[in-house]
């Protein structure tokens, strides 16, 4: 195993799991269907050449307790600046986290949140 296939994350709401990855984070739509058997979609989105994310939009799931829970804890994006980055995204109304700098590497991070409380980081 050497590389990540995807990275799948349920969302409540289609609109506004596509307005924050889509149109506010920039991920391009590789492919959207509608699931009639679960009536839920599954959304496709290219990260880079080899990863996608993928969106599941399904209604009445559990909320995530805690991202302290066991799991998933948060998911992670390289930047090449998080000053910069954290800039255009408060620009878009996605307010992050003070930036600070990570004990072990030294490198500046904060956190933001998506439509449904996932933790997300950027990491220089």
């Amino acid at each position: 195993m050497d590389n990540i296939h995807h990275i799948a994350i349920i969302c409540s709401d289609k609109d506004r799991a596509l307005d924050f990855y889509h149109n506010k984070l920039g991920f391009p739509i590789i492919r959207s269907n509608y699931r009639p058997e679960r009536d839920d979609w599954k959304i496709d989105l290219k990260l880079n050449e080899s990863t996608e994310l993928e969106l599941f939009i399904m209604k009445d799931h559990p909320l995530r307790p805690s991202p302290e829970a066991y799991g998933l804890r948060h998911l992670a994006f390289r930047v090449p600046s998080v000053d910069n980055m954290a800039e255009e995204l408060e620009q878009k109304g996605i307010m992050c986290e003070p930036i600070r700098t990570d004990t072990f590497t030294g490198e500046k991070m904060t956190f933001f949140h998506d439509p449904d409380g996932l933790p997300i980081e950027i990491h220089e």
